[in-house]
């Protein structure tokens, strides 16, 4: 079984793709353990898929490289979970297309995983802002500040940061909750985190380097979408939408089902 997969969802990425994925494969291959890389193509109308298909077509002897795509744009969301729910992995991890945090940043969510220290580990801008290298654009920049303070009076999350696109998921707890996810666009992260904080997982918000990228598709529209799952999420919550799959988790962690004492887990990461 591989220990890592990764998971990048792409909508018209056709432009920084190729070199991310040169950069993602170049590291994984550095690593003393077997990985696969996930590309989802969410529905992208440019020639994402073609550049996938030809950086995949150099084989890595240790990464197992793969392709999901289907026509319609359903939304970021709607893709990492299609990414996560196909990971063979015993962890995964899934990074924006852009590498706004390098791939290099993979220890600091791998490790506390790997220690058996945590579940859920997820990147975080918030919390060392030093760490930022180039900012987004003010109003950009005040409008995620807003969404984080009303998402904790929303959900009573206590995190500075739930919007990075760097989070790593240890599949066989987390399995039933991303089965039961749904939404598709600027909530998800918030949904997913969500529910492994109320399954009683054992989640930590690292802080990560980070550049905004040009050509984020994140706008304040991006705001509006995630304002209005804030309150499908609340809602949900509030009907018991979630309990079962809340339930199906609490029962594995109460079994030490996939507990990190597997010995199959590698101990050092090499930071190339």
């Amino acid at each position: 079984m591989r220990f890592l997969s990764l998971v990048i969802p792409a909508y018209n990425e056709a432009a920084r793709l190729g070199s991310t994925l040169k950069k993602v494969l170049a590291y994984l291959h550095a690593q003393p353990f077997h990985s696969e890389v996930i590309v989802v193509d969410d529905g992208s109308t440019d020639d994402t898929v073609q550049v996938v298909q030809t950086i995949f077509a150099g084989r890595t002897e240790n990464i197992l490289t793969r392709l999901i795509s289907y026509p319609v744009n359903e939304g970021k969301g709607y893709a990492v979970r299609k990414g996560l729910l196909a990971a063979e992995g015993k962890v995964a991890v899934f990074s924006d297309a852009d590498l706004s945090t390098p791939i290099t940043e993979l220890p600091k969510v791998l490790d506390p995983i790997m220690t058996g220290s945590f579940d859920v580990v997820f990147g975080s801008r918030a919390l060392e802002r030093s760490l930022i290298g180039v900012h987004q654009p003010w109003l950009r920049e005040q409008s995620g500040r807003l969404f984080n303070t009303i998402m904790q009076l929303v959900t009573g999350l206590p995190y500075a940061d739930t919007q990075c696109g760097f989070k790593a998921f240890r599949l066989d707890v987390c399995r039933p909750l991303i089965e039961n996810a749904i939404l598709n666009r600027f909530g998800f992260d918030v949904e997913l985190l969500y529910l492994a904080h109320k399954a009683g997982l054992r989640l930590s918000e690292q802080p990560v380097r980070w550049d905004d990228a040009a050509g984020s598709k994140v706008g304040i529209f991006s705001g509006i979408d995630g304002f209005r799952e804030l309150y499908q999420l609340r809602r949900r919550a509030g009907s018991g939408y979630y309990n079962a799959a809340l339930q199906r988790t609490r029962q594995t962690v109460a079994e030490g089902v996939g507990t990190p004492e597997d010995a199959s887990l590698p101990m050092h990461i090499h930071n190339k």
